[in-house]
């Protein structure tokens, strides 16, 4: 069995976590599934316009009609809508009570992790080839980040990833420090995107 259920917690877990994962989980989710309607609709229809295209640099259409848009033959936003059910639905489960095993532990941090390459893949395709963003996108990539650097922390406070000792301070230093390092990886993406998009705003 992956979990079991006790009616108290007298284990260790961040009391923030199973929050984050839930609303996390859950705010990407519906990101996936509207985006998902979006393509369709779109690709049904190429007149159809979407809900996101909100100005020539954030269009969700200018997105969708791209190869990155479905690297692995379908909508990308269909790997979303798995990938955000599981965190959900751990969210959930963690707030219920369970308590995962190591195992389980391991592969959301390996899904997360994938997860968070993937997004930034897409960034850097977004700014720099596409030349468009992707509002729905945006609030996938809003939410891996946090989903992925939490998991992290917490798998290694727990144990389930090993740290060389020498390492060990930067990890405290990575837990004590853990919403600005979030926030300035937040700020270096902004700064990215007001960077390659400054010609619209001035």
């Amino acid at each position: 069995m992956a979990l079991t259920v006790h009616k108290n917690r007298n284990y260790t877990l961040d009391n923030s976590l199973p929050l984050l994962l839930l609303i996390g989980g859950l705010i990407g989710f519906i990101a996936s599934f509207i985006l998902t309607i979006e393509t369709m609709e779109f690709l049904k229809n190429p007149s159809y316009t979407p809900s996101c295209n909100i100005s020539p640099w954030l269009s969700c259409a200018s997105v969708m009609k791209t190869s990155q848009a479905s690297v692995f033959g379908f909508t990308n936003s269909l790997m979303g809508i798995a990938g955000f059910a599981v965190i959900t639905t751990a969210g959930g489960a963690l707030l219920a009570g369970a308590r995962f095993k190591r195992w389980f532990w391991l592969v959301l941090q390996s899904g997360s992790l994938l997860g968070l390459v993937f997004v930034h893949w897409l960034f850097f395709e977004s700014l720099y080839r596409i030349g468009a963003l992707c509002p729905y996108c945006m609030v996938v990539w809003l939410v891996t980040l946090p989903i992925f650097w939490y998991i992290t922390l917490y798998n290694i406070k727990q144990g389930y990833l090993p740290v060389p000792s020498l390492l060990r301070g930067i990890f405290n230093f990575a837990r004590q420090q853990h919403m600005g390092i979030l926030v300035l990886w937040f700020l270096i993406m902004i700064a990215l995107i007001v960077k390659r998009f400054w010609y619209y705003f001035s």
